[in-house]
């Protein structure tokens, strides 16, 4: 190994051990801390914080980063070089006092967010969001390179290969196929949301048993609850899942589950020798929402699927399903029934509620919205969109943590994610017989498919040569236009 990368990896090394006591605050946060700890936890995240930013601007490391010629490394090293100097890139533009503030600030933030949901409270949410944004928004440009927008700046955070300039023309293709199916299956069908209600613990005990049967290894990996579902990874031998169980309908935690575990796995089949380094984080989310979209739609929501587990279902879950034939559950799990939450909605219009949250976004950064507006404009764009009718800011632009948590930009990644999972199934449908491995009870096929076509190398390929290694192909949404026509046509 090169001596000076030796030096460099000894920090880095501090600097991974930092970033894991980062995350695992934020899980804490999210699923067990007491409501009163946000404020105080804070100061402890703040001083992390701190240490991190003080390694990360370390001139040493600088220089180290800089001088290493990335031709006398191997892969593995060479992926760890460019992913350090994509990030002190961030680090160099960022003071370090004002990073501090900034992680202090989303460590309180979460608490906040949910108490104003469970209120129905915007207004209590406002001043934290409007933080939040004009924070996001002078980061974007102490960072921006001369004539990028700041809202670019905050998109490549998630995927280097989606700025505006191909997202725009993304969701156009979206919209002028989603929407005009959507109004002609509403008018053709007579579809309505059938809640089933189930005792909590009845969810928990089914979607352990579910989470393990499409892969997750609970020896590297753990159950926990929130307010709004997600997965954590520490490195690939603790990965967390965090749910939450709504006693008055069973399918929302079912449907959850299956996503947050294609997260999982992701995580879960990264290379032991890259994990906890540079090379051992997943190069885009856009990559690692294909996953979760992929297992619960293409996989999740499908008959064959379903034909080898769905006694079991009943059995454990009586309350909900045990008069529920697989024609009723399966109709119900693909319904098109336009309605005001994301994680609620069918696949037909989860993508226009993406849409929405990538233009508000932009009208955000860009100065053109107000976060005081924010709720009005919200409302106007369901409506006109979606034909819905938000009734509390609590199911409308309360209904996601993501702003809370700083998370400006990420939302498109949903919507690549969705439309290259369908360009991963048709690669899958092309190399074995995914309907006999699912009605046989296995999915083994498919996640060795991804593993070595696509979760082994973490951080090591770009998302583009990723993407082209799992699918065999560039990135094609033509795919999933295509199979949302195929399955939503009427």
């Amino acid at each position: 190994m090169n001596r000076d990368f030796e030096e460099l990896q000894r920090s880095l090394e501090k600097a991974s051990a930092l970033q894991a006591a980062l995350s695992l605050f934020s899980w804490d946060s999210e699923t067990l801390a007491p409501p009163e700890s946000a404020a105080y936890t804070a100061r402890a995240v703040g001083a992390l914080a701190e240490e991190y930013s003080a390694v990360m601007n370390s001139p040493r490391l600088r220089e180290l980063a800089a001088s290493i010629d990335p031709a006398t490394l191997s892969p593995k090293e060479a992926a760890i070089l460019r992913h350090l100097r994509r990030d002190l890139e961030y680090f160099e533009k960022i003071p370090q006092e004002e990073y501090r503030a900034w992680q202090e600030l989303l460590a309180r933030s979460s608490s906040v967010w949910k108490a104003a949901k469970a209120k129905n409270d915007f207004a209590s949410f406002a001043p934290v969001l409007e933080e939040i944004v004009q924070t996001a928004r002078r980061f974007a440009k102490l960072r921006a390179k001369p004539g990028q927008a700041p809202y670019d700046v905050l998109l490549q955070d998630y995927d280097e290969s989606f700025p505006m300039a191909v997202l725009d023309p993304f969701f156009e293709k979206v919209k002028n196929c989603v929407v005009p199916l959507l109004r002609a299956r509403v008018d053709a069908l007579h579809e309505q949301t059938v809640k089933h209600p189930c005792p909590a613990d009845s969810q928990r005990a089914f979607c352990r048993w579910l989470a393990g049967y499409v892969g997750l290894d609970f020896s590297r990996g753990v159950m926990g609850e929130t307010e709004h579902p997600f997965t954590d990874g520490l490195h690939n031998h603790d990965v967390r899942i965090a749910l939450h169980y709504h006693e008055d309908d069973a399918a929302s935690a079912i449907f959850a589950t299956i996503h947050e575990t294609g997260h999982a796995i992701y995580e879960q089949q990264i290379d032991d020798d890259y994990t906890l380094t540079l090379a051992g984080q997943v190069p885009s989310m856009a990559l690692h929402e294909s996953q979760s979209r992929f297992f619960e739609n293409n996989i999740g929501r499908s008959r064959p699927f379903w034909t080898a587990i769905y006694e079991k279902l009943q059995r454990m879950l009586p309350e909900a399903y045990g008069d529920v034939s697989l024609d009723e559950f399966l109709r119900e799990a693909n319904a098109a029934v336009p309605g005001p939450l994301r994680l609620e909605a069918d696949e037909l219009t989860y993508s226009l509620h993406i849409l929405i949250r990538y233009e508000l976004e932009k009208q955000l950064i860009d100065g053109s919205l107000a976060v005081k507006d924010l709720p009005g404009a919200w409302n106007a764009r369901y409506r006109e969109l979606l034909g819905v009718e938000v009734r509390t800011d609590s199911e409308g632009v309360l209904s996601d943590s993501h702003w809370s948590g700083g998370l400006i930009g990420y939302f498109p990644s949903y919507a690549i994610g969705s439309a290259f999972a369908a360009q991963l199934e048709a690669r899958l449908r092309s190399v074995m017989d995914l309907d006999g491995a699912l009605r046989s009870g296995g999915l083994s096929d498919v996640r060795g498919y991804l593993r070595e076509h696509l979760h082994r190398f973490g951080g090591v390929k770009t998302s583009a040569e990723l993407i082209e290694s799992a699918a065999g192909e560039p990135f094609n949404p033509d795919y999933y236009l295509e199979y949302l026509t195929k399955k939503y046509n009427v």
